[in-house]
């Protein structure tokens, strides 16, 4: 099939090589003119045979809506739009009624596999009708990892980009899992081999798992992790998690500590612990460290 592809990143530039690996047409337009087919959405639209689909892989918020409200006035009736990027589910439903009012289908599709998508496939989970899942079929199964698992028709419009949320919250849980677990082991004198205790972990235990992997990557990489910053970014999705669970009422303590840990990394001086020193030397007489 043919398909136009908006945002030729990290994941979209690897997303296009896979999709041609699989025989299909890609269209690829990105505002680097360096890594674009096309120079405008309005020339890739002009290349697309209808009916037209076309996949966004655009930052969420405001460059994601801009994009569709261009295509939204260059598409046509029967065509579908796709949103690839990590948007919040609720944007999902108001682009899907935005662009039904047009005539224009909308599907939202979580992505996960980074910068290893190209070989190993990419996991997908979408939302929306069923009418205009299919019509984009032909991708999703380019793009999915081999075999019979790697993607799923989540539910209704905005249900894949709410599964891949709290796909990433539960990735932000099992790394703050690893790192303190990490963290403990490097503490004691008793363990004298962090990276090969971890290593050890890869085969025969609960706990493996890709995740696993990739940390003993970056260890065999820089062994006590010395030319690292203990600063950690969120990109929005984890705290989008946090706040579904407090809307259904769902407890979260793991996922949401794990939040609040990348937050407390960005503190050189936590004003937090400040209090905690002054209240102990308040009631117990405990010492406290001045600058």
């Amino acid at each position: 099939m043919e398909l136009g592809l908006v945002g030729l990143g990290k994941m979209g530039g690897n997303m296009r090589e896979r999709i041609r690996r699989a025989g299909h047409t890609v269209v690829g337009y990105d505002r680097n003119p360096d890594l674009a087919d096309v120079h405008s959405l309005e020339e890739l639209v002009g290349k697309l045979s209808a009916p037209r689909v076309v996949w966004v892989m655009v930052p969420a918020g405001a460059p994601t809506q801009s994009t569709i409200d261009e295509l939204a006035g260059l598409l046509e009736p029967g065509d579908v739009v796709v949103d690839g990027g990590n948007s919040r589910w609720t944007d999902d439903e108001r682009h899907a009624e935005e662009l039904a009012a047009q005539g224009i289908g909308f599907v939202d599709c979580g992505v996960s596999g980074g910068v290893w998508g190209l070989e190993n496939g990419y996991a997908l989970m979408y939302g929306g009708d069923a009418e205009h899942v299919e019509k984009v079929r032909p991708v999703f199964d380019a793009l999915k990892p081999e075999g019979d698992f790697g993607a799923v028709h989540a539910g209704r419009v905005g249900a894949g980009h709410f599964a891949k949320m709290v796909h990433n919250g539960i990735e932000y849980a099992m790394m703050q899992a690893y790192a303190e677990g990490w963290e403990l082991l490097e503490k004691v004198d008793s363990v004298t081999d962090v990276r090969e205790v971890f290593r050890s972990w890869q085969e025969g235990t609960v706990i493996r798992s890709w995740l696993l992997d990739l940390a003993v990557n970056a260890l065999d990489g820089d062994e006590h992790l010395d030319q690292l910053k203990g600063y950690a970014q969120d990109s929005g999705e984890g705290r989008w998690t946090v706040e579904a669970a407090i809307d259904n009422a769902v407890p979260l303590p793991a996922i949401t500590a794990s939040l609040f840990a990348r937050f407390a990394s960005r503190q050189e001086d936590s004003p937090q612990m400040k209090m905690i020193a002054a209240l102990r030397n308040q009631f117990g007489g405990h010492a406290v460290e001045t600058k």
